[in-house]
């Protein structure tokens, strides 16, 4: 069979399966089952391809089916300027969390001194510490996960990378592994309820680590935990940021309120329109 043919054939499956993003994510497949990139067989639809390569192009499209994400199929995931090693032990990194990048950029760009700390809590795959550690080469990075296989993948990203020496990953729950302050505390936290979880994409719920998405009945438990907790580890006038769900914004609002120990708290939205960041300062 040719390239296109194939193409074809694939997009057409994905579509009776009411895959959104049929085409995009037969050409993904395809450029891994060739070990190619995408544009150079993209440029030549004639090219005929083999038994060996159509039989495992085929085995993605089956796991595809099955709603496996193409990021676990592949095992990668781009993210900010980069390609990040990914598996079921992380959430994908999704676009909309490169806008807490871009708020920690500018809360960082701010500060005198170049010498900053940043935290970023629920590391994952690293993603968030080694885009901060990339645009901001004098800082210092911690990064912490609860799971422990989560932080031997950011651990290898960070390698893969170069940035092996520029972050110090740190294994537990919230602030239990430090015991210093940061100048900016940055987090993409669980925020999925009990109920939303159930209805989440089968994509999503079957597959990305529940630890990463599930935060109690409310879906708010785990922001008041970070707030009420980070207030201890940040310097004075040090910041929050979180990434948020999209109807989330007046309850977390709410908990900052509460706390009694933050300030300037301010929402930054997503190119979509939705709520996607909360920052605040410490007092």
């Amino acid at each position: 069979m040719i390239v296109r043919d194939i193409l074809n054939e694939a997009t057409r499956t994905f579509e009776a399966a009411g895959i959104p993003s049929a085409r995009l994510d037969a050409e993904v497949l395809l450029s891994f089952a060739l070990g190619r990139e995408k544009l150079e067989f993209l440029k030549n639809p004639e090219k005929i391809i083999n038994e060996e390569q159509l039989s495992f192009y085929r085995k993605f499209i089956v796991r595809r089916l099955q709603g496996e994400p193409v990021a676990y199929i592949t095992g990668f995931k781009n993210f900010w300027t980069f390609t990040l090693k990914v598996n079921k032990d992380v959430l994908i990194p999704r676009p909309d969390t490169e806008i807490i990048v871009e708020e920690a950029i500018d809360v960082a760009k701010k500060y005198t001194s170049s010498q900053i700390k940043i935290l970023d809590i629920g590391t994952g795959s690293g993603a968030i510490a080694i885009a901060l550690a990339d645009e901001l080469p004098k800082t210092n990075i911690t990064a912490t996960d609860i799971s422990k296989a989560a932080l031997n993948l950011a651990q290898k990203n960070a390698e893969n990378l170069g940035f092996k020496e520029r972050i110090d990953f740190r294994q537990g729950d919230l602030f239990e592994p430090v015991d210093d302050t940061f100048d900016i505390i940055v987090c993409n936290p669980p925020y999925i309820s009990t109920g939303d979880y159930e209805a989440l994409p089968s994509g999503v719920k079957n597959y990305e680590p529940a630890v990463a998405l599930l935060a109690g009945m409310e879906g708010t438990e785990f922001y008041e935990r970070l707030i009420c907790q980070a207030k201890n580890h940040l310097e004075k006038n040090g910041w929050l940021l979180m990434e948020i769900g999209a109807k989330q914004e007046q309850s977390v609002y709410k908990v900052f309120g509460q706390s009694g120990f933050y300030e300037s708290v301010e929402t930054r939205k997503d190119y979509a329109g939705w709520p996607r960041v909360v920052k605040a300062r410490r007092k």
